[in-house]
């Protein structure tokens, strides 16, 4: 009970120090000397520390990589052309831009990954709505939501969904084909939901605050290179290189123009764009979760996962997914179930649904959903915390059950290998 205890505190004070980040500290300044804790603690010995870095390296691997692709893409100006497109589509109604921004920020998040969304989308969607006399509020919901409900599609849309892809046995093109129903059932009951809950400010409008954006031209280079790149990832799974790789190739191509330029001060960008600090926090968040896994903790957990896949079964995973991940984060939840359920393609892939979902119930649920907070907060549009909750009470369940029922029509109609 002890090394329970000290486990329990550890992760809690992992996590923690990641929410609240004091004095801008990175969240592996909490997480590396907790896993030296656990270990000192002997609760994790040192060839199962060996084994989850091992184990966690690819996945970290393409965290680096498209961070950098997403911070070369924008660079390149594909956020900002997407934000001239938007805005011009959009002819200043409000009830047209949230349907682009849900296609938009939908597409960003799954091809770049819920990061992008975030960090690269959310400020441009900011820009535009204001800019053409709309109030932002909608729209800006919808990018922290889709960072979570939009990264179902593919196995690089999300961390959670990498370390779940390694488990399921699935190749990148099943995984897609079993996903593809999910991820446009949820989005359209977000959309539906979202029309009804921001009806007021989907009717109002107000003067614009910055100059209306003007065409820019597209950034072919860029579009190509991404395109490609997201062909590489399907093409190249079935031979056996992993996302990280091609990532890593798609970031080299973006980034020989800009280093060509200006070769020192661009390649200092670029490091810091891979965020190593957050890179460190999963390795050492990965630890001092084996530590809580391997406990029992862990063993009341393996006891709620359902053994049935049918969709009752899939439906039980899910939600006990949406619960833990709202409890001590969706990344560390992850860590925890994904090893109970590597057995079931199709239950790995209803956890994927509750931890990618669940997270818009509560702020803890995704570092996601924290950082897009933080982002809104340093341009003086903080969401509001019972608006929020309130939204993720309607949202949340109702996409949980349309996500799971179309997952178990996807398992009958593709099928698992």
């Amino acid at each position: 009970m002890v090394n329970t205890a000290v486990g329990l505190l550890v992760l809690a004070g992992v996590l923690g120090f990641a929410v609240a980040r004091p004095r801008g500290l990175p969240e592996a300044a909490a997480a590396l000397p907790g896993a030296a804790v656990v270990v000192a603690a002997g609760l994790v010995p040192w060839h199962e520390v060996r084994a989850e870095v091992a184990a966690l390296a690819p996945t970290v691997g393409f965290l680096a990589a498209v961070l950098v692709l997403a911070h070369l893409a924008d660079e390149h100006g594909v956020f900002a052309y997407a934000g001239t497109l938007v805005g011009a589509a959009s002819r200043g109604s409000p009830q047209r831009l949230l349907r682009l921004v849900f296609v938009l920020a939908s597409v960003v998040t799954a091809v770049l990954s819920l990061d992008a969304t975030v960090v690269l989308l959310t400020p441009i969607v900011l820009a535009t709505a204001t800019g053409i006399g709309v109030r932002p509020k909608p729209h800006l919901y919808a990018c922290g939501h889709l960072a979570n409900t939009g990264s179902l599609l593919l196995p690089v849309s999300n961390l959670t969904n990498l370390l779940a892809f390694t488990a399921s046995g699935l190749g990148f093109t099943r995984f897609a084909a079993l996903m593809v129903l999910p991820w446009l059932a949820v989005i359209t009951v977000e959309y539906v939901i979202f029309r009804r809950m921001f009806a007021l400010d989907l009717t109002a409008t107000a003067p614009p605050l910055t100059p209306a954006r003007r065409s820019a031209h597209p950034p072919w280079y860029a579009i190509g290179v991404l395109v490609v790149t997201l062909a590489g990832f399907a093409l190249a799974e079935p031979v056996g290189v992993h996302p990280a790789w091609v990532a890593a190739v798609g970031a080299a191509a973006l980034a020989v123009p800009r280093l060509a330029r200006k070769p020192l001060g661009e390649a200092g960008r670029l490091v810091r764009a891979a965020n190593l600090p957050f890179c460190a926090f999963v390795f050492g968040l990965g630890v001092v979760v084996q530590a809580v896994r391997s406990g029992p903790v862990g063993d009341l957990v393996d006891h709620l996962v359902p053994g049935d896949t049918g969709l009752l079964g899939l439906l039980a995973a899910a939600l006990l997914a949406a619960v833990l991940a709202n409890l001590v984060n969706n990344l560390p939840a992850t860590l925890m179930l994904v090893p109970l359920v590597a057995h079931s393609p199709g239950l790995v892939l209803a956890v994927l649904i509750g931890v990618n979902i669940g997270p818009n119930l509560t702020y803890v649920g995704s570092l996601a959903t924290l950082l897009w907070r933080q982002v809104l907060h340093t341009r003086d549009h903080s969401p509001g915390i019972g608006e929020f909750l309130r939204l993720g009470i309607v949202t949340v369940p109702a996409c949980l059950l349309v996500g799971v029922g179309t997952l178990w029509a996807s398992l009958h109609l593709v099928g698992l290998p």
